[in-house]
């Protein structure tokens, strides 16, 4: 009997460091749930792509820019970075095995199979705060999209990526010129502040329309040169 596309068919669960997550497909879509509360799906992916194509423009044309992006997700942003043969190194920073695991040898991997045998790509697991944090390497643009937003984390210690000391950490990582891309479902004027005020120059939100609902947007900043 087929799966109703009214019952969400629960593919794995995991006990991971920050709580339960699940994969589930939903008719045609893969979900993923952390702690009970949906997190992201695979309905779309104009807003990840936009995530990290907003990050490209913002760049000078400096020849095959390095790309750290924050979260693996359901893999858009990192499939969409791969395509593109502008991008140089491209290295994702996920915190989640499940996560990881989902893309490697799951179902996720219809996504992100390509990307992943890309030369370029390296897939790290780590917290992104201790990762920008301890890193010796740098980048030329990185984009975040581990939560909701600044103002709707999914746990409640990634709140403090989001703060000026946060965003220094941020800014360690990046090259002078460098790009800061921040994906949220909803603008934060707040945040933009917090940016100016961590030292980011060129700070600016973009709207991304969606199918249903509000735009979400990305949040823009540049280091200094």
């Amino acid at each position: 009997m087929p799966t109703s596309y009214d019952s969400p068919e629960v593919l794995d669960r995991r006990e991971g460091p920050h709580g339960e997550l699940v994969l589930r497909r939903h008719g045609d879509l893969l979900q993923i749930i952390s702690n009970g509360c949906f997190l992201m799906d695979t309905s779309d992916g104009r807003s990840e792509r936009r995530l990290v194509d907003a990050a490209l423009d913002a760049l000078d044309d400096r020849a095959a820019p390095a790309l750290l992006v924050g979260g693996l997700g359901v893999g858009f942003s990192l499939a969409h970075a791969a395509a593109n043969p502008r991008w140089g190194r491209i290295t994702v920073v996920e915190r989640e095995r499940a996560v990881i695991d989902w893309h490697r040898d799951g179902p996720l991997s219809a996504l992100s199979a390509r990307a992943l045998a890309d030369e370029r790509t390296d897939i790290v697991e780590a917290d992104l705060v201790a990762y920008v944090n301890e890193t010796c390497a740098t980048y030329d643009a990185l984009c975040l999209d581990i939560d909701n937003g600044p103002d709707w984390t999914v746990t409640d210690d990634n709140a403090g990526l989001y703060s000026t000391a946060g965003l220094a950490g941020c800014a360690r990582v990046l090259r002078p010129s460098g790009v800061l891309a921040v994906w949220s479902a909803q603008p934060s004027p707040e945040f933009e502040e917090t940016l100016r005020n961590a030292g980011f120059q060129q700070v600016r939100t973009e709207e991304i329309p969606v199918a249903r609902g509000v735009p979400d947007v990305v949040h823009l900043g540049v280091r200094p040169g």
